[in-house]
Parts: structure tokens; C-alpha cells; sequence
């Protein structure tokens, strides 16, 4: 409706300057709010405001002038002016009946749109190193990646999602290592164990199965020689558990990118010397040092090192210029908090590209506090002893978890209480939207058996809904479409969280004071009409977010 009511406002201000009533060359962005107040109307519009200085008009005046014009219109049942010159829309009870036909026409389509254009975006989130299983962070991280980009698709964009397997490097290094010296252990050689090493079960578990496929045959295996083929054996491993959680989790990527392949193909080589050639990196102290501060940075960055050893930024820059030659006309890089640091040479890298900056979308994902009743759970990853993203899905299960690591914007620290996730109590948010949804299908159910939903929707009045439970909740299903082009363009699927929230609100609101089905049938049958399409809105908003909408609880 905002979209609409913009439209028609255009159309009054051009005619204003078409007839003279107008004389300014130019019209201001028309920004259309909904009033904090329900008296105050559906929409206002600060219009006359910002047109005032080159009208040489009081705002008042000028908003006078657009009312004058808009009378007639058929969308309003009246336009005032408030203040020094805010123009408040009250739209007729009629036009909003048409908006809650809308929703049922569209269907499982409500909410998206063609506002991507067809763009091509990369999202690349989770990106875990090969060397340890998912932790409740990377489920946050996980979370926040695939609803972005399902909203994303929803938004009308080609999105792909992509893992990048961080498997050069020290840290594989580290994992062979570690692997290595369990499977000797393991075979009865004492060994101490370095505190630099992982320290997690799981790399037991790995050396064991390992002694069970391969025996003594690297017991006695040059180190160097073992340590290689440890790290590849146990990458494998990790990363085929890796994928196994996701999965679990609902998390299926497109690509799975391997960071050894940039260097396997040559792509690092290739990228350095093409930031060579446009005069980008210098020599310094026998290293190969970027010019990020021509872009912003606060200091310069180490390509390769001294010794000849790349860097790991030398790998970034590679693989970001490898992700653009395919054609994307956006990056999404989904990151741990800890990695802000990274963001302005990451920046530097696409511009030195010659891409626009903004081309390259990077989410921070802040920390997650573990909490069971309100009280913190310890989590060490020193000890090797931290939570992981299947103990946590194992517990509360996989929509609970999906909705609560998404319940906050992603740059701020969340508090996940696993005893409130598992609460079949309205203080628990995710049942409380998907109750209202399975309670929305057991109303229908009921309908159903008294023979009293209709054959046909289509055909129904709905002049009668006008009550204020039922004036809140029609215009609040007009305003998802809205919600979800806002969530995509500015990656934030906490957007989709909050406005499930409020709608399962305003359908308890209206519930706990209108009787569905009574006497009045055509009263129950636009009530059942409003019911559907809240249903529906309900459905397509955790579909988004990888929730589920029972119909049964």
C-alpha cells in the first residue's frame, strides 16, 4: 500500500507543476511513514516540508495545495493536515480489503519480489576451518548466511551459496600434527602432547579410526611424510562431519571452495601479479607489502612474507578475485566479529579490483552467550570442551535453533537460553509464532468439520471486518512484502524474527477478543479469509528463515 499510495502522490505533485500550482524543477524522494498514533491515519508524508525552501512556501501552504489536488482520489476516506505540514492519510476500509485479497492471490508468492533485478550475489558464510567440528558460533554464522540468502532469492536476486574450506595452510598443519601424535599414541608410543595442538576428543576418535584402516603402516613414517597425510585424512573427515551438521541444521550449500585450489591453479600467483602490474604492492624488508591505505586502510599489508610464504590475505585477495571473475555483481562475506579488522583491506582488495567498494557486502556475526535458565554455560574451546552447533540442535531441535540465532541483528551479542528454546510456553519465541500458525490450521480444522469454510474465498465479503483487532492485522500483513525487500536489501533477516513476532501478536490480540465462527456467516467467513492469509504470511516469513510452520503443535 505504501508502494501505491507513493505512486498516486507522484502522480499529484507533477500535476501540481504541470498546472502552476507548483513551480519548483524538483521533486524530493516522497518517504511514506506509518504514524506513531492510529489516530494520526494509515500513512503520513513530511512532503511539504522538504519542497519548502525551493517553493519559497510555508509547508502548510504547499500540503494544502497537494490535498486540494488529491481530493477525488479514490484511496482515501480523508487526507488532514497536521502541525507545521504533515499530511496524514486515512485510506478507506474498502481499499484495505483489496490489499488482504492481494495476499491470498499471491500465496506462497507474498512477500517477494522482483526488486534484485536478477542480480547475481555469492553469499559465502560458515567457512569453518576443516580442523574441528561446528560450534554454537558458526551455527549463528549459518543461520545468518542461509536466511540472507533465501531472503535474498525472495528479493528477486540469483544468489549462490558458498563455503570456502580453509585447507592451507598452518592450521592443517597443526591438525596432521595432532592427528599424528593421537594415532601414535594410540598405538603405544608415549607421547606428550603439545599444548598447541587440538585438544578435542574428536581427534582420538579420528587417529582411531585411522589405526583401525591403516594399522602400524605410518608408525614408523617420516613425520614431515605422516603429518601431510594425517592432515588430508583428517581434514576429510572434519569437513564430511561439517557438512553432515549443516545439513541437519538445513543448511545445504551450492559450492563447497577450496582455498589449496587457489594455489593448485595458480590463482594466488596470478593475483599478485596482477596487483603488481597496476602498481598496488611494493617491496619493503625483503616483503611484498599491498598499498591498502590508498584505499582507506590505516596501514599497509604483507603479502608475502620475507621467507616467501604468502600470507593469508595473499589467499583473500585471490579468491575475491576469482569469486568476481564469475560473474557476481555482489559479494556476501558472512564473518565472525572477531574478523572487523579485516574489513577495510578486504575493501582495499575490491577497489584495487577496480570494483565499487559496496560491491562487497560483509556481516559481522557477533558472539553467542549460552544460557540455560538465565545462567551461563561455560564454553572453552582450549580444553577442546566447547558446544557444539549438533548438541545444540540435538537438544532444542533444529527450528528453535535457527529462529533464536536470528532473533537479533547479527553484529550484536545474543543470549541463546537453551531451556527457553525448548518451552512449549509463549515466552519462548518460536513457539509462539509457530503456535500461531498451528493454531490458525486447528480453527480451520474445526470450520472444516462443520462445513463452514467456503468453497470459494474469491466470492466473499469482507465489508464487515472492520473491528480494530481486525483493521491491525490486515494492515500489518500489507507491510511483509516491505519487511522482506527492507531484511534483503540491508542484510538483516533479524527484520523477518521481529515482524513474525509482532504478527503472532496481533493474532492473539484478535483472537482473544473475536469469535471466528458464529452466528453470522458472513462475518465468520471473512473472519476465516483474514485467518488464511495471516496463516500464510506466518508460513512464508519462517520459510525465509528455515522454520517451519506446523500445522499441528
Amino acid at each position: 500500500m505504501k508502494k501505491l499510495l507513493r505512486e498516486r502522490l507522484g502522480n499529484c505533485l507533477e500535476g501540481c507543476r504541470t498546472d502552476g500550482s507548483l513551480t519548483s524543477g524538483r521533486i524530493p524522494e516522497i518517504v511514506i511513514e506509518v504514524p506513531a498514533h492510529a489516530e494520526h491515519g494509515d500513512f503520513a508524508t513530511n512532503i511539504a516540508m522538504l519542497m519548502a525552501r525551493e517553493e519559497k512556501k510555508a509547508p502548510r501552504k504547499i500540503a494544502e495545495t497537494i490535498v486540494s489536488h488529491l481530493a477525488g482520489e479514490d484511496l482515501f476516506d480523508r487526507v488532514e493536515i497536521a502541525g507545521p505540514g504533515f499530511i496524514n492519510f486515512f485510506l478507506r476500509k474498502d481499499v484495505w480489503h483489496e490489499a488482504l485479497r492481494a495476499v491470498a492471490a499471491a500465496g506462497d508468492s507474498y512477500g517477494r519480489s522482483l526488486v534484485g533485478k536478477g542480480k547475481r550475489v555469492q553469499v559465502e558464510f560458515v567457512s569453518a576451518n576443516p580442523t574441528g567440528p561446528l560450534h554454537i558460533g558458526h551455527g549463528r554464522g549459518a543461520a545468518t548466511g542461509d536466511a540472507v540468502a533465501s531472503i535474498l532469492k525472495a528479493a528477486g536476486f540469483e544468489v549462490v551459496r558458498e563455503y570456502y574450506i580453509n585447507d592451507a595452510g598452518n592450521q592443517m598443519d597443526t591438525l596432521g600434527r595432532s592427528v599424528h601424535l593421537r594415532y601414535l599414541e594410540l598405538l603405544g608410543r608415549s607421547i606428550e602432547f603439545p599444548a598447541d595442538c587440538y585438544q578435542g576428543d574428536y581427534i582420538r576418535d579420528i587417529a582411531r579410526d585411522l589405526v583401525t584402516k591403516f594399522g602400524s603402516k605410518y608408525q614408523d613414517a617420516p613425520a614431515e611424510e605422516a603429518i601431510k597425510v594425517f592432515a588430508k585424512l583428517g581434514g576429510d573427515v572434519i569437513l564430511d562431519g561439517i557438512k553432515r551438521d549443516l545439513e541437519d541444521f538445513g543448511v545445504v550449500h551450492d559450492t563447497w571452495f577450496s582455498e589449496q585450489s587457489l594455489f593448485d591453479s595458480g590463482q594466488v600467483t596470478k593475483a599478485i601479479e596482477s596487483m603488481r602490474a597496476k602498481g598496488l604492492l611494493y617491496e619493503h624488508e625483503d616483503a611484498l607489502w599491498f598499498r591498502t591505505t590508498d584505499f582507506g586502510d590505516d596501514k599497509d599489508r604483507v603479502v608475502v612474507r620475507g621467507n616467501g610464504v604468502t600470507t593469508y590475505f595473499a589467499s583473500d585477495i585471490a579468491y575475491h578475485r576469482e569469486k568476481f571473475q564469475r560473474g557476481f555483481d555482489w559479494v556476501v562475506d558472512v564473518w565472525g566479529a572477531d574478523h572487523h579488522g579485516y574489513v577495510p583491506r578486504l575493501k582495499a582488495v575490491v577497489q584495487g579490483l577496480g570494483r565499487d567498494p559496496g560491491d562487497l557486502k560483509i556481516i559481522l556475526v557477533q558472539l553467542v552467550a549460552l544460557q540455560r535458565d538465565g545462567v551461563p554455560v561455560a564454553m572453552s574451546t582450549r580444553s577442546g570442551e566447547f558446544v557444539t552447533l549438533k548438541e545444540v540442535v540435538d537438544e532444542v531441535g533444529r527450528d528453535a535453533a535457527r529462529f533464536f540465532f536470528l532473533m537479533r541483528r547479527s553484529d550484536s551479542q545474543l543470549d541463546f537460553d537453551l531451556e527457553l528454546a525448548k518451552r512449549e510456553s509463549t515466552e519462548n519465541p518460536v513457539y509462539y509464532v509457530q503456535y500461531a500458525h498451528a493454531r490458525i490450521c486447528s480453527i480451520f480444522e474445526n470450520a472444516e468439520e462443520k462445513g463452514l469454510v467456503p468453497a470459494d474465498f474469491a466470492g466473499i465479503s469482507l465489508a464487515k471486518l472492520e473491528t480494530a483487532e481486525e483493521m491491525a492485522l490486515i494492515k500489518f500483513l500489507d507491510s511483509f512484502p516491505e519487511t522482506v525487500e527492507g531484511s534483503a536489501l540491508n542484510f538483516e533477516p533479524h527484520r523477518i524474527t521481529y515482524y513474525l513476532q509482532e504478527l503472532a501478536g496481533l493474532f492473539h490480540s484478535f483472537y482473544n477478543r473475536n469469535r471466528v465462527i458464529g452466528d453470522d456467516a458472513e462475518l465468520s467467513a471473512a473472519r476465516l479469509f483474514l485467518l488464511k492469509c495471516t496463516a500464510q504470511t506466518l508460513k512464508n516469513g519462517l520459510l525465509l528463515l528455515g522454520v517451519s510452520a506446523p500445522e499441528r503443535m
